[in-house]
This record gives C-alpha cells, structure tokens and sequence, in this order.
C-alpha cells in the first residue's frame, strides 16, 4: 500500500485524530476560531452564517480568514437542503495569497436520534471553488458525519466528527482525489439557550505530491440559533 494511504488508514483507526500517523509528515501547530448563527426564518427556511479565523504558522498568524453564508429548506425533521457561498482569504507563508469565491450546495441527514440523545448526522456538501488569481473552477465533494453522546445532566455532549476532502477534477489549487481528511473531539458546553460553545482537537491532515502535512489545531467555535 502507498504511504500515504498507509498514513490515512492509521489516522482513521487511530479515532477522531487523538494522534497523528506514524508516517513522515511536516507538522503545524493551529488556533481556529468559529462562530456560526443560524437564524430562522420560518418553520422550513433558515440563514446561516459564520466566521472562520485559522492562525497558522504554530499559530503565529492569520492564515486563513473564511466568511460563509447559506440558506437552508427543512425538508422534514431529518433532512434539509441549503446553497451558499463563502469568501475565503488564504494567506500562506512564501507562496502569494489567495482569494476564493465558492459556491456550494449541501444536504443534510440526521442518520440516527435515541431516546437517550444520542445523534448521528451526515452532511454531503458539493463545492465549486474560483479564484480571483485563477481562470479555472475547482470541484470538491466533503462527505461529513458527526457523532453527539450526552456525558452530563447539564447538557454537556461529547462531540467527535470525520470528513474527507474529495478533489473531483485537477486544476492549479487542486490535485484531484482525496486531498484532506480531518478528524475532531471535543466537548459541546451550553452557554444559554440557543447558544453553546465547543472547544476540541481538530487534525487535518493535507496530501500533497511531495510530503504531506498534519495541522495539530486547538479548535474553538461558538453556535448560536436564533
């Protein structure tokens, strides 16, 4: 098998990314920081947006800085559909900075609902990604499924979720096939109704034609529905 298949096949067993893979990769300490409101509007149609921060660099900069904005169709109480757009800022070390305008659509599934709050929910999103530095559009299909485990009487839930990164054509920012995987764990902490906040490990690991990278990132987003 491949290294790098061997090194994602270990980060999958490995749980949630609680370790990184054995394998010879370049590591990076991360900070991001989210917050995301959803707002409804009626019973079936809802608008959300967020803000995404990513210190990068062993957090010593704003590397990324990611403004997303969506509306969403209730289908029925375990499906919903939405179409969005986000604007994304990528600033790297040494290569030139990028700005992203993408279009994405995204279906929602709740797989699993127990009586004990128990919850299993999967989100298939399809992104179409240009650039203000690039004349092609890049394809990408994320496949997300996230897991939600009740731990105290108070509302405090423990939080895990996987999603890979699916390049589905090669352009200049894309290298086609499985391009990211991350993996988290954390805790869900109500703060008031409507609003909680979840701090956790997030790893993302980037396959790349020449060594791969492993983000170690302390990871913090607040939610709030209105």
């Amino acid at each position: 098998m491949p290294l790098h298949r061997t090194c994602i096949v270990a980060t999958v067993l490995l749980g949630a990314g609680f370790a990184s893979p054995a394998c010879a990769n370049e590591d990076d300490f991360n900070i991001w920081l989210g917050q995301f409101a959803t707002i409804n509007a009626t019973d079936d149609v809802y608008v959300r947006v967020e803000a995404q921060e990513r210190f990068t660099n062993d957090a010593d900069r704003l590397g990324q800085l990611l403004l997303r904005s969506l509306v969403g169709y209730r289908i029925n109480k375990d499906v919903n559909i939405g179409a969005g757009y986000a604007y994304i800022l990528t600033d790297p070390v040494g290569p030139a900075q990028l700005n992203e305008h993408r279009f994405y659509q995204e279906l929602n599934v709740r797989l699993l609902s127990t009586a004990g709050g128990v919850t299993l929910d999967s989100r298939t999103r399809l992104e179409q990604r240009t650039f203000e530095e690039r004349e092609d559009t890049s394809w990408r299909l994320r496949s997300f499924v996230q897991l939600r485990v009740p731990i105290t009487e108070k509302g405090h839930r423990l939080v895990a979720y996987t999603e890979p990164f699916i390049d589905l054509n090669e352009t200049g920012v894309q290298r086609g096939g499985l391009s990211v995987w991350r993996n988290f764990v954390g805790v869900s902490i109500p703060v008031a109704k409507g609003i909680e906040v979840v701090p956790g490990y997030l790893n993302q690991h980037v396959l790349r034609d020449g060594q791969d990278r492993s983000d170690h990132t302390a990871n913090v987003n607040l939610f709030m529905t209105f």
